[in-house]
């Protein structure tokens, strides 16, 4: 597949990006659908095939296999819809306003396809332009319709009898089912980790195999952290005689949703060792795959195409995009956070998109909501957290749990149990009142701080189409990066992608970090968090994660001033303000000291 696009529009939150390969496809730009609620996806297939007047026959929670069944219809619907939407734009006339215009009007000016769109415009010859046009259309290709599978998420399923399923019924399995069976012809992004079960599950599908022409029906896309995750991972799957075609490298913190934080590895250094190792990276895997197709299928191709490298997080000019590309030789960006300002594209209930519009630096914070333990970026005032901190107030804390996608606790409950649901808070809550002192000791505050993101994070969807559900009370979640706070207009799709391109400026008048020096300060602070959350007294282990964290931080500042000391980085107007904000950074964290005695905890500070 070629590309049209040098960027792709990420998963964002379980329906911020539902149906966004429906607005966007068509124009050659590639997006992630998540696969996580698969409720959800049944009630927006139910509203497009209605708009679409396409047959709706409802798969309901008692059907077999329900949840695959539910993700491989609603993605064969989406298929065939952006199929026909592609087919429509390609016979449309080249006039102003009409969609095949309007395709190679976004597309960047260094395209060969925007070059010959425009030698095409400024022909005069009636036959030559007409052989243009044609060599246009034939070039127009729909962008990717991707999917996502978090592989933390999971959950066991549990049959009609309460007994508990076959483990190919698990969420992630029956949803990488659900994909496996669809028509579409596209990506799997697997991200937030390695699951060996889900990863040889993949062994039973014969889209994800690379044929002996090449072809691939259904990539795999691994969404990963470092240099490590790419060769660990990879040469897992390679055993098994599938390959990887597209290593995602996202910052673990600078993004939005789940933050999967390192030991202050930074995105920069990372994105260098991926660049000088890049062969060696994929000389070993590829050793490892032929062996495999050598000894076990044959009837696999032995040299399947390179995969790409690209990144994702917290990018948010022009300058930084191309810098990206051009100097750590990526292949390929991720945008998200400002496409949430883009009712074109993301799916945000106007009162949020509206608090999305004037959120100010402080307004982003990583929380602690999070059912999995894992730390999320969260939009302060969110009508989630308002809703549950009243319920909260009224002596009714935690969610009734509608969907059951983030039940791992076992600690009151044979079946497992959300950590934001009633159930669990409430039992958690009386075990504290009555062993105050019991360890590890936990407060009520970080009991009820956990909310239901998995139903919440799908109310924009429903909220913004009218969908009418069972639920009584729809109270949104969103989830943006830090970026939301440089972006404060709602914008058209022609916008936004004119700002990616730089073709239009879309920031507001504030001051922006560089993305690498924001990921830089939100690693320190994560540390210093981390920290006042220990006790008085640092233990041993404690006091060598936090130096080699100290380390790794000061090795990503080194490499940073070094950096921009070249001015290579697209950053040459604030280059001496950058360097100035780099040696702030670096003498707070030389100063940090690790002793038994934790400065940093609220006892000691009173």
């Amino acid at each position: 597949m070629k590309k049209i696009h040098t960027f792709h529009i990420p998963v964002m939150g379980t329906g911020f990006s539902l149906d966004t390969p429906l607005k966007v496809a068509k124009y050659g730009i590639s997006s992630v659908i998540s696969l996580v609620d698969d409720t959800l996806i049944e009630y927006v297939r139910k509203f497009y095939c209605e708009r679409y007047k396409e047959e709706y026959v409802a798969i309901t929670k008692k059907d077999e296999d329900c949840r695959a069944r539910r993700i491989t219809e609603y993605l064969n619907l989406i298929d065939r819809i952006v199929k026909r939407q592609t087919a429509e734009l390609k016979s449309s006339a080249f006039e102003k306003g009409s969609e095949i215009t309007k395709y190679f009007e976004l597309l960047p000016d260094f395209s060969p396809f925007k070059k010959l769109y425009k030698t095409m415009l400024s022909t005069e010859d009636q036959l030559t332009k007409k052989k243009l046009q044609n060599e246009l259309r034939e070039s127009v290709e729909a962008g990717s319709i991707d999917v996502n599978i978090m592989t933390k998420l999971d959950a066991t399923s549990y049959g009609p009898d309460n007994e508990k399923l076959p483990e190919e019924f698990s969420d992630a399995l029956a949803a990488l089912r659900g994909y496996a069976k669809s028509t579409l012809s596209s990506a799997l992004v697997l991200s937030a980790g390695f699951n060996r079960k889900l990863y040889g599950y993949l062994e039973n599908f014969k889209d994800f195999y690379c044929d002996k022409a090449g072809q691939i029906k259904k990539k795999i896309v691994l969404k990963v952290s470092d240099y490590r995750s790419c060769i660990t991972q990879g040469k897992f799957l390679a055993k098994k005689g599938l390959w990887v075609s597209e290593y995602r490298i996202e910052s673990g913190l600078n993004c939005g949703g789940h933050a999967f934080v390192s030991k202050g590895f930074l995105l920069g250094p990372i994105l260098e060792e991926m660049k000088n190792k890049k062969n060696e990276l994929l000389s070993g895997i590829l050793k490892v795959y032929q062996e495999t197709v050598k000894l076990k299928n044959k009837m696999l191709c032995d040299a399947p195409p390179e995969p790409e490298i690209t990144v994702q997080g917290g990018i948010g000019t022009f300058e930084e995009d191309r810098f990206l590309q051009d100097y750590y030789h990526v292949d390929g960006t991720g945008w998200a956070t400002p496409f949430l300002l883009v009712p074109e594209v993301a799916n945000v209930d106007e009162p949020t998109l509206e608090k999305l519009r004037v959120a100010e630096e402080d307004d982003v914070y990583v929380s602690d909501v999070s059912p999995i333990g894992v730390p999320f970026l969260n939009l302060r005032g969110s009508f989630s957290d308002l809703a549950q901190e009243k319920r909260t107030q009224e002596g009714h804390p935690g969610s009734s749990c509608p969907k059951n996608h983030l039940t791992f606790n076992f600690d009151f409950t044979d079946r497992p149990v959300c950590l934001a649901s009633r159930q669990y808070q409430k039992l958690k809550l009386e075990q504290i009142e009555k062993f105050p002192e019991q360890e590890p000791i936990t407060t009520p505050e970080e009991v009820v701080v956990k909310t239901c993101i998995c139903h919440d994070l799908g109310a924009g969807i429903l909220l913004k189409n009218n969908i009418k559900t069972k639920e009584k009370e729809l109270n949104s979640a969103i989830c943006p990066g830090p970026n939301i706070a440089y972006f404060s207009k709602i914008m058209t799709l022609e916008e936004m992608i004119g700002h990616i391109y730089g073709r239009f400026n879309a920031l507001n008048e504030k001051y922006r970090p560089h993305m690498f020096v924001k990921e830089l300060t939100m690693y320190m602070d994560t540390m210093i968090k981390q920290m006042k959350k220990c006790k008085c007294t640092l233990t041993e282990k404690q006091i060598q994660y936090f130096s080699e964290f100290k380390k790794n931080l000061l090795d990503g500042v080194t490499y940073y001033q070094d950096l921009f000391t070249k001015a290579i980085t697209g950053a040459k107007e604030n280059r001496e303000r950058i360097l100035e904000e780099l040696k702030g950074y670096k003498e707070k964290i030389e100063n940090l000291e690790f002793s038994p005695r934790n400065p940093f905890h609220p006892t000691d500070n009173a």
